[in-house]
């Protein structure tokens, strides 16, 4: 049984907390974690506070405000642990500022509130989103969402701020058409020729504020994907093929729990895979390559999730001992407890840049997911081809993370709303 010893706040001891309090607490010992100072996690959990608004004053004792689409058991806060082999690990943290609105028109407004606010905290343009705001908040909006933001958390300084938005809100028919027309006013001429076909745009994610190179992200989910169909979905970020592959492998548990498809090829048949292809500098060719892997969902509970990440990042030369005591930082509970902690775990590639994993951490406010019985216990991990390479040309990269540990395969209705 996999132990996380050292003293974390229980995801189901509540004792009269607000989830303002839980989350708060979690961001504060995980800044702590990756080496940010206690004024700098002091601010970013006022932030936090501050853009959840009264919803950050619920008591943990009632169920969740709406039924958010941002993670399993409805939390609308999620972490994610940035990891690469030449630098520090990154904290981002996600939220739906909007969670406790019920309508979609006023859970956006009181997205753009937030996102304003912080706009002007730390001086930076929302011009980029401006430009979308017709195509992303019509009158009758549609979806499981209507705003997120990231904060990438950075020390001593303004972190990068990310906004999340849904394609498909003035409905899903509309969905490949506002992604097209989004890329366009934001000047990326022939970009949408670019993007692989699937199953539908669940985000497009714009970065404003303190970057070095901006990014505009379109998110396409895959149905029943291979390795080699995974492999096959970068062509200009500088990926390899063989590390994709094995990434595939081993996150998705191939070949268990995947089944094989009618060609006897092992496919993810259960919550599918994401990709994420950023756009730079006005280019319409792709800069950077992400694949999500829903972990949670292929795994029987986050020891075995756990070890998938430390296989993962010992490949990539990366220190997966970050990752545990981020776990820690969240819960006390056992690991074999629960499955859904890592919700998903991603390769991020970027042009110019080595490869980077990020793993997906869920808050865990309301419940855990109990373990998924009908997975046998785990046989070893598959061993790579040849060991990483850090000086291979054909590692170049790093796109960025997506959100997050969001059930981002489920369908919703036309008429879905968060109440």
């Amino acid at each position: 049984m996999t132990t996380l010893q050292e003293p974390g706040i229980s995801s189901v001891e509540h004792a009269g907390a607000t989830l303002g309090d839980h989350v708060r607490g979690q961001l504060l010992r995980l800044g702590a974690t990756v080496g940010l100072s206690e004024t700098d996690t002091a601010l970013y959990g006022q932030v936090l506070l501050d853009s959840l608004a009264g919803a950050a004053r619920r008591p943990l004792s009632l169920p969740p405000a709406s039924p958010s689409f941002l993670s399993d058991d409805h939390t609308p806060v999620e972490f994610s642990l940035a990891c690469t082999s030449d630098g520090a690990p990154g904290l981002r943290v996600l939220v739906e500022p909007g969670w406790a609105h019920g309508a979609m028109d006023d859970s956006a407004r009181a997205g753009l509130t937030a996102l304003r606010a912080m706009a002007a905290r730390w001086n930076f343009p929302t011009d980029p989103l401006d430009a979308l705001q017709d195509l992303f908040f019509p009158a009758a909006a549609e979806g499981p969402l209507a705003l997120w933001y990231a904060l990438d958390l950075r020390a001593g300084r303004a972190p990068g701020v990310k906004v999340y938005v849904n394609p498909s809100a003035a409905g899903p028919e509309h969905a490949a058409r506002t992604v097209e027309e989004a890329l366009r006013r934001l000047g990326y001429g022939n970009a949408y020729a670019e993007l692989p076909s699937g199953a539908g745009y669940p985000f497009l994610a714009l970065d404003l504020g303190a970057w070095k190179s901006p990014r505009t992200k379109v998110y396409v989910r895959h149905p029943r994907m291979s390795a080699d169909e995974a492999a096959a979905l970068s062509r200009t970020s500088g990926a390899s093929a063989a590390d994709i592959r094995y990434f595939f492998q081993v996150a998705g548990g191939s070949p268990r729990p995947t089944a094989q498809g009618a060609d006897g090829t092992p496919r993810l048949l259960r919550r599918p895979a994401l990709t994420c292809h950023s756009f730079t500098e006005g280019a319409s060719e792709p800069s950077g390559f992400t694949l999500h892997i829903p972990v949670r969902d292929y795994v029987r509970d986050d020891g075995e999730a756990l070890a998938r990440a430390t296989a993962l990042m010992n490949r990539f030369g990366m220190d997966p001992a970050v990752l545990r005591r981020s776990l820690r930082a969240l819960t006390r509970r056992e690991l074999a407890d629960g499955v859904g902690l890592i919700a998903y775990l991603a390769l991020v590639y970027e042009r110019g840049r080595q490869p980077r994993i990020t793993a997906y951490l869920s808050s865990e406010a309301y419940s855990v997911r109990p373990p998924q019985e009908q997975f046998a216990r785990p046989g070893p991990v598959p061993a790579p081809a040849a060991p990483y390479d850090a000086g291979n040309a054909g590692h170049r990269a790093a796109g960025q993370v997506s959100p997050y540990t969001a059930q981002k395969e489920d369908t919703w209705s036309r008429t879905a709303s968060k109440s």
